[in-house]
């Protein structure tokens, strides 16, 4: 699966956006330490914006802005043949970033998104204007090496796959634990978060202690354990 591919199996960008939330709150119940986390979700990261990321300790990554212009997906795979840092490679991939409109041109020069010498750290992007029909991406001529050559398979494989069972697969083998199913698509499904389906998920942690993570990310609590949590 390319970054092509991906565009095709991508939701509009409200369901996307809602879907990354949950997954950030399943990481914060199933792993309290946020440096361990491959999902997280910042509801205030800059006025009007929004971002969801990704980082798996290895040096992939994605990040994306949800802002009153859209959304913007940018990813990085660091053994992608398209890295900037690829032989004979110098700068993105030609292709990756020429198409992005103006609207989010920011975000492609984002600090964030940049390393120290300021060039965009990606192998793939798309967007979504608030308007469009669907997620656009570069015109790209990919390399021959590999079924992955931008890392977009790999990298957005939780995006694409929206599932349950897929959470649970990836739970499994990087967190080595069986989370509940009814659980987890509970908090797919967006129920708001109880106490029981906390325990459910993750026994050594309370709805009390994941507050500040809730309160970043912008999920909901449910009204009896927030009314409890604030007696």
């Amino acid at each position: 699966m390319t970054v092509l591919d991906l565009a095709r199996r991508l939701p509009g960008i409200v369901e996307l956006r809602e879907h990354c939330r949950a997954l950030a709150t399943l990481e914060a119940v199933i792993s309290p330490d946020w440096e361990s986390r491959h999902y997280s979700f910042n509801s205030a990261w800059a006025p009007g914006q929004q971002m969801a990321s990704m980082r798996d300790g290895s040096g992939n990554e994605w990040s994306i802005v949800f802002s009153a212009a859209g959304a913007y997906v940018r990813g990085f795979d660091h053994e992608s043949p398209m890295s900037p840092y690829g032989s004979g490679n110098d700068e993105p991939w030609p292709g990756v970033l020429d198409s992005v409109p103006e609207a989010f041109r920011e975000f492609v020069e984002e600090p964030a998104f940049c390393d120290e010498d300021g060039m965009p750290v990606v192998t793939a992007c798309l967007w979504r204007g608030g308007a469009d029909g669907c997620w656009q991406t570069g015109e790209i001529e990919f390399p021959d090496e590999g079924t992955d050559p931008d890392g977009a398979d790999a990298l957005f494989e939780l995006l694409a796959d929206r599932s349950p069972d897929a959470y649970i697969r990836f739970a499994e083998d990087y967190y080595e634990t069986s989370p509940d199913p009814a659980a987890v698509t509970a908090v797919l499904g967006l129920q708001p978060l109880s106490a029981t389906l906390v325990a459910s998920l993750n026994p050594d942690v309370t709805v009390d202690s994941l507050a500040a993570d809730l309160a970043e990310i912008g999920y909901a609590v449910d009204a009896q354990d927030a009314a409890g949590s604030t007696a």
